[in-house]
């Protein structure tokens, strides 16, 4: 199995950035705790099927990822697939009746993922991030700022996709 360093090696000359950024994202906490942070990188990873990086992140921290934790980062991927699609088209219809309409959709993960309900909620707003869903970026903000998490930590969430999302991008672009 790969490690992190070992993926990081084999991307180009053109990703020192990345790199950098990733090996960055990975060790500052920003007021995360490193579960968070693992946590939070498995659930980003998962949304874009970056099979390389999961198995990296798997080998790195093997010690420290445990069964709920992989089942609630896809879960995450999972559930806000849906409802990524389902809320971005509520917000951007021009049609403001759908807002008053139930969602009819089961999402009871949400409350029963394996993991603490500020974890998954970070998990859920990487995920909605990395899928462009606004309604779903604010509502996720909104809970994780209620329960007491700073702006700095929620920034961090996001650092966090953004650099997962772009390792994954390199990937593609690499083998293509």
């Amino acid at each position: 199995m790969m490690t992190l360093q070992q993926l990081c090696e084999q991307l180009p000359d053109y990703a020192v950035d990345i790199k950098l950024n990733l090996s960055s994202v990975l060790s500052d906490q920003s007021g995360l705790n490193e579960k968070q942070i693992i946590g939070i990188a498995l659930a980003s990873s998962y949304t874009i099927n970056a099979k390389l990086l999961i198995q990296a992140l798997l080998a790195d921290y093997s010690q420290k990822i445990d069964e709920n934790m992989i089942r609630a980062a896809k879960a995450a991927a999972s559930i806000m697939a849906m409802n990524n699609v389902y809320y971005r088209f509520v917000h951007l219809t021009s049609d403001k009746e759908f807002q008053t309409m139930p969602a009819k959709l089961r999402m009871n993960i949400i409350a029963n993922s394996g993991v603490e309900k500020v974890d998954f909620e970070m998990y859920a707003l990487a995920v909605s991030a990395i899928n462009g869903c606004g309604l779903c970026i604010d509502s996720h903000v909104k809970a994780l700022e209620k329960a007491g998490i700073s702006k700095q930590a929620i920034q961090h969430v996001i650092r966090i996709a953004a650099v997962i999302n772009s390792v994954q991008a390199v990937i593609k672009i690499a083998n293509d």
